[in-house]
């Protein structure tokens, strides 16, 4: 093993990820931000926003985001919680003979415990190896009373058109509605884009999904998560970002792995732990 430098990447700190078989992935320590991830022999595959603001204590639009410990506005925490803006801790970042691992702390502060008030410590790890991009978020209650928190991995996915592309795997499942505010049910087999906003919270999810785009095929899993949302803002909403192109929402879907409707709740001293695996096929 051999241990990987912090170098900048965007004007902030970052790791620089290179697998032996030419993985690539770039981690910022701002908000243990993932912005880039290129599989042995493709291309990138999440989407980051070209106008994007990259500074201290602001969010990113794209790549990766890690919502922790409130999910959207569905509390008394800043949207998405605070986890995104604060600078994370490295404790190891290392390429071996077949894989790159980078391993991110975060822990209580002053800050945090004025508007969230537990003594906890999350740890996300980030691995690459072939065409596999393995993302595992962890939470420990280190403090003498329970703790509950939402949580998720806001992937954005890059698209070449999100009219030809679709997401297979929902089939079935029970989703909440957030752009029309009401509780529904997935029929279809393939669920398809056609520019207006889709932001919905599927629930129990068991199986795989397949994203299909123009050009390849992205299978999606998760572990510990039971939640995924997916969420794309449409014309409409995605013009109006200031930090997103006026197209840029026909070039990305995020694919969520969440803990939301149900969250988690930590006795003093238990952690917690889910994954996100993502495949080019």
């Amino acid at each position: 093993m051999s241990s990987i430098p912090v170098t900048r990447s965007h004007g902030l700190e970052a790791l620089e990820l290179v697998a032996p078989d030419g993985a690539r992935a770039t981690l910022l320590l701002h908000g243990a931000h993932l912005v880039s991830w290129v599989p042995a022999g493709g291309e990138e595959q999440l989407y980051l926003s070209p106008t994007s603001a990259f500074a201290t204590g602001q969010a990113i639009r794209g790549g990766v985001p890690v919502i922790f410990p409130q999910f959207n506005a569905r509390g008394p925490l800043q949207k998405h919680g605070f986890a995104r803006n604060k600078p994370w801790q490295l404790v190891s970042a290392e390429s071996g003979k077949d894989d790159a691992l980078a391993v991110l702390r975060l822990s209580d502060d002053g800050a945090t415990r004025m508007v969230w008030p537990h003594q906890f410590e999350a740890e996300i790890s980030i691995r690459i190896s072939g065409r596999a991009l393995e993302m595992e978020l962890a939470c420990e209650n280190r403090g003498e009373a329970p703790l509950s928190f939402a949580a998720a991995l806001h992937t954005y996915l890059r698209l070449q058109s999100a009219l030809s592309a679709s997401l297979q795997g929902l089939s079935g499942l029970a989703y909440w509605d957030s752009a029309e505010n009401r509780a529904s049910t997935q029929h279809e087999d393939l669920l398809r884009l056609d520019g207006s906003e889709l932001d919905r919270i599927y629930q129990d999810l068991k199986d795989d999904l397949i994203l299909r785009d123009t050009d390849r095929r992205v299978r999606i899993s998760q572990q510990g998560f039971s939640d995924v949302v997916v969420w794309n803002p449409g014309e409409v909403k995605g013009t109006a970002f200031s930090d997103m192109p006026a197209d840029g929402y026909r070039q990305m879907l995020c694919v969520e792995a969440a803990q939301v409707l149900q969250p988690v709740t930590l006795a003093p001293g238990e952690s917690w732990a889910a994954m996100q695996v993502l495949e080019l096929e």
